[in-house]
Formats: structure tokens, C-alpha cells, sequence
């Protein structure tokens, strides 16, 4: 199933996305994609109810309204640093030997059309096309890579927007660097994994006003999403519906040779092949 959120922010419904490019409306059925619905079995609950609706004609058009992200605030939002060796080469970093592990605000996150604004004394904002893990129980402790697998709810597109100077410049601290208003879109759509034939084996990309920046694969990856959910789940309580974002490939514009740095006016556009693309303009701070 493709799983999304519909309407304006803060009153978003839950609906599924039908392979025409319609979709079927599930806010009588469930009150949102959240901590809830993951953690009590939800998805195997819309299944039979997406298709008989699918069936029967109940389908509506997308049309123009506005996509939020694809699952609710979640508990946290974690983030796995430098795990792309390319990428880290291109940031001067020596390839880690175990995940690096970062938080991010839940509230980052919008929807993969939403505006992204520069925050107040920002200096080098840059972006980063990952992958996204939405995880689909409450897991600790897992005894194996292979039980990662039963807990992944889907896979998402996410730009984990950053600020270079706030990330690096500021005592090291990762946390300013990732955490301002925005900086977290994603969706279109959450996909669940059977509908991934490799999820190791997507293409990803990221342009900015019209030229290539980032070309990658997740094949490339130096940890894969079963490792990481696995890794993290020997340090903390991973909770239904929490987000992980997994690292990007090479292109940032910290990796420039002068940098390139985001601007108001810009224009993102990205995706992953099967999960979607997004589209964001850049304000200036507020």
C-alpha cells in the first residue's frame, strides 16, 4: 500500500493512494497514521477496506490539494550520519565503523511540497535526499537483522534539510544543525515494504533550480535499514510510527568545491524510484 495524508497542516486524513493515481478516503476508519494505528495493527486493518473501496469505485481524485507527510508527529525522529563512504569523502570524514546516531525535532516535519524557510542567522543551509524508515511496532533489543524486517512499517523519501554552520561550526552539535522549522519534509507517500521489490537497490536524486546536484543509490549504502533498525534497537525503545532517516549519498553543497549553499527563491526537487518526488521552494527566515 501507498499510505498519505491529505489537507491542510495540522488537519490532514488518512488515505491511500490506488495505482491510477486516485486515491481511497480512510478518515472513517482510522483517526490518523500515528503511534496507534502502526502499533495496533492498523495496516492489516485498511488492507481489506482499501480494496474493496478500490473495487467498488469509492475513489476520489487527488486533484490539487495539498499532501502532508505521510504519518503523523511521531515519538522521535533519528537520523544516521555519513553512510554513504562517498559522501563521506566528499565531507572529509573518515567512513564510520558503526552508525553515527543524531536526533532531529519531530516538529521538522512537513510535507514534501511545504515551503522550507532558512532560519534566523543561517549562513550555509544545505540538503540531503535520504531514505526514510517508518517503524510499524514498539521494538528493543531485536536478536537479529532479520527481526528488523517485521518492523519496518514502510519506507519514505525525506530531505533532511541541514545548516552547515549551526551543524558544525557551533560545538559539533548535530541536533542545531538538523532541528529548525521545516527542515524535515517527507512523503509523498509512506510504502509499504511489499510493495518494494529491493528496497537496496533504489535510485535517488536531488536538483536544485533545474540541475542535478545528487545522483545516488541506496545500494550504496554503508549500513542498510534492517542493520540500522537492528543497531538501534540494542540502544533505545524504537516506537510505532517513529521516523528514521538514513543517511545521503554525495551532492550536498557542503561537498562543493567552493560550497554551494541554499538561497531564498531556490527550488528543491528530489525523490527515490517507487517512493516518490517532492518539490519545495525556500523562504527567507521569519
Amino acid at each position: 500500500m501507498k499510505l498519505l495524508r491529505i489537507g491542510a497542516f495540522g488537519a490532514e486524513r488518512p488515505a491511500a493512494l490506488l495505482a491510477d493515481g486516485r486515491y481511497v478516503d480512510l478518515s472513517d476508519v482510522v483517526d490518523d497514521f500515528d503511534e496507534r494505528f502502526f502499533g495496533g495493527g492498523g495496516l492489516e486493518r485498511i488492507r481489506p477496506v482499501v480494496a474493496s473501496r478500490a473495487a467498488s469505485g469509492q475513489s476520489l481524485e487527488l486533484g490539487g490539494q495539498r499532501i502532508g507527510a505521510p504519518i503523523a508527529r511521531p515519538h522521535q525522529i533519528l537520523c544516521i550520519g555519513l553512510n554513504y563512504s562517498d559522501h563521506a569523502a566528499e565531507t572529509g570524514q573518515a567512513v564510520p565503523d558503526e552508525p553515527i546516531l543524531f536526533t532531529k525535532s519531530p516538529n521538522t516535519l512537513i510535507g514534501p511540497n511545504d515551503d522550507v524557510r532558512i532560519p534566523r542567522g543561517s549562513t550555509k543551509p544545505d540538503w540531503e535526499v535520504e531514505l526514510g524508515i517508518v517503524i510499524g511496532s514498539r521494538t528493543s533489543y531485536l536478536d537479529s537483522v532479520e527481526q528488523a524486517r517485521d518492523a519496518i512499517a514502510g519506507f519514505v523519501v525525506v530531505n533532511d534539510v541541514s545548516e552547515r554552520a549551526f551543524q558544525l561550526e557551533r560545538n559539533g552539535q548535530w541536533a542545531k544543525g538538523k532541528s529548525a522549522e521545516t527542515f524535515n519534509p517527507a512523503g509523498p507517500w509512506l510504502v509499504t515494504p511489499d510493495e518494494i521489490d529491493d528496497v537496496l537497490d533504489l535510485g535517488m536524486w536531488l536538483d536544485v533550480n533545474g540541475v542535478r546536484r545528487q545522483t545516488g543509490s541506496t545500494s550504496t549504502m554503508i549500513f542498510d535499514p534492517y542493520f540500522i533498525v537492528h543497531y538501534l534497537s540494542q540502544f533505545l525503545v524504537l516506537e510505532s510510527g517513529d521516523l528514521i532517516n538514513t543517511g545521503t549519498p554525495p551532492g550536498v553543497g557542503m561537498g562543493f568545491r567552493p560550497p554551494i549553499w541554499l538561497h531564498p527563491g531556490d527550488v528543491m526537487e528530489l525523490g527515490i524510484d517507487g517512493l516518490g518526488s517532492q518539490r519545495q521552494n525556500v523562504l527567507a527566515p521569519r
